[in-house]
């Protein structure tokens, strides 16, 4: 379908959320999508509760035996609309689930969602006239923070109207789920994510290194749930990550990503003020 939107959503320990992602994605305004669930062996009842959901859907067929499937189950939602449970055999981290969906996406559009994600019911629609407005094969939008509940916080993450591969690399304010790709303009070897610690900044650095842009929706479309948990930890390990892509995913020399880190961390010091 030409204005067809794959969205993509890795399920792991989602019990408690993926039942509300997967009404988020029906509640939009924008209907011509298909959503593919990739369980990635999960050792709750994540699967459980989305068969149990979809039980007002029509499942039209159940596969096995494909490489690296344990199953995968298709169903058609009332409006028509595709969605995919695709069960892996073995536990492989979210860049690969993601992968496994982008390797069976048919649409021309690709969205990436996590299972805690919250979406605002014309995401898609606005995104979608912001992309053709631009003429963009890469967009993302503005977020905000939301507590365990996913309420909102009030600290919005505001986004540049566009970024370059070295702009990028200073700033992480590219949020996962805000994201959507036309594959027309990015090929899909870009869009497979890499299977490295923080694969999702790693895979818009490397689309950007390619020469396209990236354009920024300046307004709040989603929210970024944020259990509590220890902030320090949390630092420690973003700086680590960082630091690693730089040295060895960008191979950028050590004056130059000491000098994109002072930036990165400036500016994402402030992000959370």
């Amino acid at each position: 379908m030409k204005d067809l939107i794959s969205i993509i959503v890795p399920v792991y320990r989602a019990e408690d959320y993926i039942v509300q992602a997967i009404e988020m994605v029906r509640a939009q305004s924008w209907q011509k999508w298909e959503l593919l669930l990739i369980e990635d062996c999960s050792p709750d009842d994540s699967a459980k509760a989305i068969r149990s959901y979809l039980s007002d859907c029509v499942m039209r067929d159940i596969f096995a035996g494909q490489k690296g499937l344990r199953a995968v189950e298709e169903y058609t939602a009332p409006g028509g609309q595709k969605i995919m449970l695709l069960c892996k055999e073995h536990n492989e981290g979210a860049a690969r689930a993601r992968n496994t969906g982008l390797s069976v996406a048919e649409g021309r559009y690709i969205a990436f969602m996590d299972a805690d994600d919250v979406w605002y019911p014309d995401k898609l629609r606005k995104e979608m006239d912001f992309m053709n407005k631009k003429q963009a094969g890469f967009v993302f939008t503005a977020y905000e923070f939301g507590d365990e509940q996913a309420r909102p916080t009030g600290r919005v993450v505001h986004v540049p109207p566009q970024l370059t591969y070295r702009q990028a690399l200073s700033r992480t304010v590219i949020f996962t789920t805000t994201v959507l790709l036309d594959r027309t303009k990015i090929a899909d070897e870009l869009i497979r994510m890499p299977h490295v610690e923080s694969e999702d900044t790693a895979t818009w650095w490397q689309i950007l290194r390619e020469g396209h842009t990236a354009y920024g929706l300046d307004e709040v479309l989603a929210i970024y749930r944020r259990p509590a948990r220890s902030l320090s930890s949390n630092k420690l390990v973003a700086v680590r990550r960082i630091w690693h892509l730089y040295r060895v995913r960008e191979k950028l020399s050590a004056p130059a990503s000491a000098w994109y880190f002072i930036m990165w961390a400036y500016r994402a010091t402030r992000r959370r003020l």
